[in-house]
């Protein structure tokens, strides 16, 4: 171990995590951030280059970036049981809060002042997804001419289908990985690749209560989107939407918009909509099923590949096939900020709501996305209670 670094506790991890799980706000950048300031600079627990590592092990694999951070780094700290305890630290309070606003959602979602709010609501939303999109660019994209392509494919696709096509991310993947190898690692990687060996309450959502194989089926649904997610939490958006609004019909355009928007007012990882998502569909357990499904995978992943990271991050052919899958990504939170804000954007109010918003993210970095989300909500409410006067 380097000199001067005193790895935490189980237990200090855990509270740790679980204070930025109940107050972290910000979005994944901001995440990092406490986690950089808290294990790094504050307490010394691990070394700069530790977390550096860290975090370009948390976009090569797939997963959310802050929880993958946050499990890679227990892992690190503690092994399996550290990643476990902050794993769950990190996720549970989120989890927990954006449960109890699901049940008040399900309860009052009939309420005028609430669909009101989401009027507002609606077009900041669209606003943050489009200013993650341009961040993602800028910093994913570079000069990286057959990425651009792979970008623009992408977006164009999600745009056109109003779906995320999955085939499109690994053929995207795979695209970049044949380009820039030029072929010269196909064969040792072929062979490589052959060398390898009910009830009531529980399940009651927004049309009544549902079968235990719909439950079966979220989970399985988020656990296969949790797999395409790279980098920031946003990139799970196009996914759901094709899944949960188009494929099986789940939710309404509204009723996704009104998921993502509570992501982003909660604290802690965004990908925590699929929580909400899953509990109007089936309920308290299809929340638990939902957040089960999407965490699952880059918690195993992390545990497995971690080890065997030092040989991972020089292979020329996963970080090529990576390269192409997030283009891939943040090509298609492009194409599905345009495929909602056709839904959302509706009137010059919401035009206004909007391009406000945007450019108070472009131009203010430092006021929080929570806040923003709460004032296009009371720009909502009074614009409604006017009209109807």
């Amino acid at each position: 171990m380097t000199p001067g670094i005193s790895r935490p506790s189980a237990a200090d991890m855990g509270r740790f995590f679980l204070w930025l799980g109940t107050a972290g706000f910000g979005g994944p950048i901001a995440l990092v951030g406490y986690m950089e300031r808290e294990f790094v600079d504050r307490r010394q627990w691990v070394t700069s280059q530790e977390l550096k590592d860290g975090i370009a092990f948390s976009q090569l694999a797939p997963g959310p970036l802050a929880a993958q951070l946050a499990i890679y780094l227990g892992w690190l700290c503690g092994g399996i049981r550290g990643a476990t305890v902050s794993g769950v630290a990190f996720i549970g309070p989120s989890f927990l809060m954006v449960l109890v606003l699901a049940a008040l959602y399900l309860r009052f979602g009939g309420i005028g002042w609430l669909q009101s709010a989401f009027y507002g609501v609606g077009a900041a939303v669209i606003a943050i997804v489009a200013r993650s999109a341009v961040k993602l660019t800028r910093g994913t994209l570079g000069r990286d001419r057959l990425l651009w392509i792979l970008f623009g494919v992408t977006a164009v696709v999600t745009a056109w289908t109003e779906s995320e096509i999955v085939w499109l991310f690994v053929l995207c993947g795979l695209t970049s990985m044949l380009i820039k190898t030029r072929g010269q690692l196909l064969r040792s990687t072929l062979l490589s690749l052959t060398a390898l060996p009910t009830a009531g309450w529980w399940t009651t959502g927004l049309h009544g209560a549902a079968d235990l194989s719909i439950v079966f089926t979220i989970l399985l649904y988020f656990a296969s989107a949790g797999l395409f997610v790279f980098g920031s939490g946003l990139a799970i958006v196009p996914f759901l939407h094709g899944g949960v609004v188009q494929e099986y019909r789940w939710l309404t355009e509204r009723q996704f918009l009104d998921a993502v928007a509570v992501a982003l007012i909660t604290p802690g990882p965004v990908v925590i909509t699929v929580a909400f998502i899953g509990y109007l569909v089936a309920g308290p357990l299809g929340a638990i099923a939902a957040g089960v499904g999407v965490f699952a995978p880059t918690y195993v992943i992390t545990i497995a590949l971690a080890p065997h990271y030092e040989r991972l991050k020089s292979d020329r052919r996963v970080r090529a096939f990576v390269d192409g899958v997030t283009a891939a990504a943040t090509g298609a939170i492009a194409g599905a900020a345009f495929v909602l804000g056709r839904r959302a954007v509706t009137d010059l109010i919401t035009v206004a709501i909007l391009a406000a918003t945007f450019a108070v993210l472009t131009k203010v970095r430092k006021v929080p996305e929570p806040l923003l989300i709460c004032a296009a909500g009371v720009v909502g409410i009074v614009t409604k209670a006017i009209q109807a006067r």
